[in-house]
């Protein structure tokens, strides 16, 4: 491929990473990663609601990876509160699973500003046949990819195996019991399944602009060198 346009695979590739990077850093500091409604059951099943009736019960609840806030509705007009994962739903959440979620968000944006930094680099520099060439690009490639769908497998299972919003919505309430009525990820959820697509797309670049995946070479070299030994 001619050097003009690998140069544009190369700084389009690095766009996307950074924007990877910038959009991924927004998705961690937001509340917007699930959204959903919230019943007072307790209450529901004293007065017998049903209907319109129930809509007086249903409250609303949005949270991210650090804070988040909720409507109680329960009967009486809805009041507003907030809450923070750190330090205060520590003991009723899944706290390794949503220590790694963080984490893994962590990796994502620091490789995706490196793989950006490095098509950058590959593209108006000399670049080495080492991890300073196409094999670090792979590497900072799928490495972002992986921690992309690492985050939304675990965060996944936080909010639908561990029930996360109930455990939310009880957190210090004596009297009455909630349940989780409707549940949807939000934008900042699939924020990071469109950076873990973008990841990906980055290797196909790579590969469009003439660089054979890592260790094809090494495999077609063994065939050969095993050919010629059955030869001899």
């Amino acid at each position: 491929m001619p050097a003009p346009q690998k140069k544009l695979l190369f700084c389009t590739a690095g766009l996307l990473s950074l924007g990877c990077a910038l959009g991924a850093a927004a998705a961690v500091g937001s509340q917007l990663w699930v959204r959903g409604s919230i019943l007072c059951s307790t209450g529901a099943l004293l007065v017998n609601a049903s209907g319109p009736e129930l809509h007086k019960f249903i409250g609303a609840i949005q949270y991210g990876l650090f804070s988040g806030q909720r409507v109680r509705q329960c009967g009486l007009g809805g009041r507003p509160l907030h809450f923070s994962f750190f330090p205060d739903l520590l003991r009723i959440i899944p706290a390794s699973i949503h220590v790694s979620v963080i984490l893994f968000c962590t990796v994502l944006i620091v490789f995706a500003l490196v793989g950006a930094g490095f098509f950058m680099f590959n593209a108006f520099g000399s670049p080495y046949e080492t991890l300073h060439g196409p094999v670090g690009l792979y590497l900072w490639s799928f490495i972002s990819c992986s921690c992309g769908c690492l985050i939304m497998i675990l965060f996944s299972s936080e909010v639908k195996i561990h029930h996360l919003s109930e455990k939310i919505a009880n957190f210090k309430e004596g009297t009455f019991t909630f349940k989780t009525h409707s549940e949807q990820f939000a934008n900042s959820f699939w924020t990071i399944l469109v950076c873990s697509l973008v990841h990906f797309l980055n290797t196909l670049l790579i590969r469009f602009a003439g660089f054979e995946f890592p260790f094809s070479k090494s495999e077609e070299s063994g065939t050969i060198t095993g050919a010629v030994d059955l030869m001899y």
